[in-house]
């Protein structure tokens, strides 16, 4: 991996209302781990977008140049940056110094080659399910990505992370049995059943073939209906 140089300098002042200042500048503040202690650095946010430019998502291999030329150039990688959720906007920067002889543990994106048969022959939906590996190497061997082929990969087949081929000299930490990409069945369509069949499926109210009067009513009733006369002997 090729060396990005980032322009940096040692900075004094800390606090909300120090940080407001230099953002006011198109600075951002920084901090640099990996010493004997943190150091509070500043860098313009427009050089850290640069050297990151077409490396989003994978580990940045930087060459720290301190602006005051009072130290020698240290090796260091970009472990956060953190955006402003309204603007977007840089606002903070972690960096971490690492040692050029001594192994160190990165993400590195998952990329997929080739189409699914799944896919292709199928219909199938291809879900990448792992977008991201850790990996433990040296830091010029820092991959920017790991490749996996999913051509041959069928409706239900998944391909796990022990199924990846890393770069030599560069070791996944990642469970082995992790699954990283899947190939799932197509959505099936929802058919809307027809209004009639919902209304032969619900329950049918019971007939009413007379209506019964209450009691009362029908005592009442009585009483009003006229007696029927008797014809007289002959």
């Amino acid at each position: 991996m090729e060396f990005r140089e980032l322009k940096i300098t040692k900075r004094e002042a800390t606090g909300k209302q120090a940080a407001k200042h230099l953002r006011r500048q198109g600075l951002v503040p920084a901090v640099l781990y990996g010493g004997n202690a943190p150091e509070a650095l500043t860098v313009d946010a427009r050089d850290v977008l640069k050297v990151i430019h077409g490396r989003e998502g994978s580990a940045t291999l930087l060459n720290l140049k301190f602006e005051e030329g009072s130290d020698s150039a240290r090796a260091a990688i970009i472990r956060d940056m953190q955006f402003d959720p309204v603007t977007e906007k840089l606002i903070h920067v972690d960096l971490q110094e690492v040692s050029m002889d001594r192994p160190i543990t990165v993400g590195v994106p998952v990329q997929s080659q080739g189409e699914a048969e799944g896919v292709k022959d199928q219909g199938g939906i291809l879900a990448m399910i792992l977008r991201e590996v850790q990996v433990s190497c040296l830091p010029r061997l820092i991959p920017e990505r790991i490749t996996v082929d999913v051509s041959g990969l069928k409706i239900g087949d998944v391909l796990t992370v022990s199924m990846l081929t890393p770069p030599e000299a560069v070791r996944i930490l990642n469970d082995p049995g992790q699954a990283v990409v899947t190939v799932s069945p197509p959505m099936a369509e929802e058919v809307a059943a027809p209004a009639a069949a919902a209304v032969e499926a619900a329950p049918a109210e019971p007939e009413v073939l007379t209506e019964r009067k209450p009691r009362a009513e029908e005592a009442e009733a009585a009483e009003s209906k006229p007696e029927s006369k008797k014809e007289p002997k002959k």
